[in-house]
């Protein structure tokens, strides 16, 4: 087919008229060469897809023939006001992306008042080529290329909500579905509320603070930019496990005869594995044993896992009878 103008759009095929304004409103706005200084030319060249895309789709009769014959299809269209067809250029002539933007707009999101017919005022220069009105004092973003900062659409600062998550799903990893309500511009600029599911993948071993970012999903509004969404993991308190990095930390209460003979440590693993440690050294109050990799997964390092740390605390009898004493100090050559 050539040129994918749905693709073009980030539409599908079966996308309304309404799914058409509302998705080249965002990327003829995101694209617009003046707000994008730093790289100008590929921007030119995007808008002027975007546009040439929102006037085919747009258009019912073009559309049909777009959707049936493709790009070439169009080259044979008869230029308004003639009996037949003839070739591109003579025949379909895409319009000006400059007038596509400002008869879409009408009223500037930006403030900058109403679009006349055709061209509009602030898209005029004295500059030549497609792209001519781009560098001209009166366009839509001249505060952009001016350097003035004024009427910029400012962006607020990022929409931070806590994504608590147990201990379970971040260490295995689980699917989060989010349900936003937010308030919107749609195609003729007034505000009206979205409801949007978003989807949060959880990677194994992310630790609280992690951040998920979905780019502009906050409330928009005239003359501003919407603000970005972020999603901050928490850690939902474990019944028996605390986190230290990528550490697993448990406290285990041992009496006084495990802690001098033997004993055995049994926990299920937050993946469902039984466990039984066996504890062959003494046990002090205080002491420590470290089961290698039986903490939580590290991210970046697939396969490998923190250490499980237990910590013995042991429990001393609050009554010794005289041969339980005697026994005692025999044993230990007190």
């Amino acid at each position: 087919m050539g040129v994918d103008y749905y693709n073009i759009l980030k539409v599908n095929r079966n996308a309304t008229e309404d799914d058409l304004k509302k998705s080249y409103r965002r990327l003829a706005m995101k694209w617009h060469p003046d707000k994008n200084p730093n790289n100008k030319k590929e921007a030119e060249a995007k808008f002027k897809q975007i546009s040439e895309a929102y006037e085919v789709l747009s258009d019912p009769q073009k559309r049909a023939i777009y959707d049936q014959y493709g790009e070439e299809g169009l080259k044979d269209m008869p230029p308004p006001g003639s009996g037949g067809s003839s070739g591109f250029p003579d025949g379909y002539n895409p319009r000006n992306a400059e007038d596509i933007f400002a008869e879409f707009f009408g009223s500037s999101p930006f403030g900058f008042g109403s679009a006349g017919a055709g061209r509009s005022m602030r898209f005029q220069s004295d500059g030549g080529g497609m792209f001519g009105g781009f560098g001209g004092n009166n366009n839509i973003f001249r505060s952009y290329s001016d350097g003035s900062g004024a009427n910029v659409p400012k962006k607020p600062p990022p929409i931070e909500s806590k994504l608590p998550c147990s201990f379970e799903e971040l260490y295995n990893g689980s699917t989060r579905k989010m349900k936003i309500s937010r308030t919107v511009l749609d195609a003729n600029g007034r505000l009206v509320q979205e409801s949007e599911i978003l989807t949060i993948e959880v990677k194994p071993g992310w630790k609280k603070g992690t951040k998920i970012t979905f780019p502009d999903k906050g409330n928009e509004q005239l003359n501003q930019l919407p603000a970005d969404l972020v999603f901050v993991i928490d850690e939902k308190p474990h019944s028996i496990f605390t986190r230290d990095s990528n550490d697993l930390i448990m406290n285990h209460r041992v009496t006084l005869a495990e802690a001098l003979g033997r004993t055995t440590v049994s926990l299920a693993t937050l993946d469902g594995r039984n466990l039984s440690i066996p504890v062959t050294d003494l046990v002090s109050p205080g002491y420590e044993m470290v089961v290698a990799r039986e903490g939580m997964p590290i991210t970046k390092e697939r396969g490998n896992r923190g250490d499980l740390r237990i910590k013995f605390e042991v429990k001393f009898p609050t009554k010794l009878t005289p041969e339980q004493r005697s026994g005692l100090r025999r044993v230990l050559g007190g």
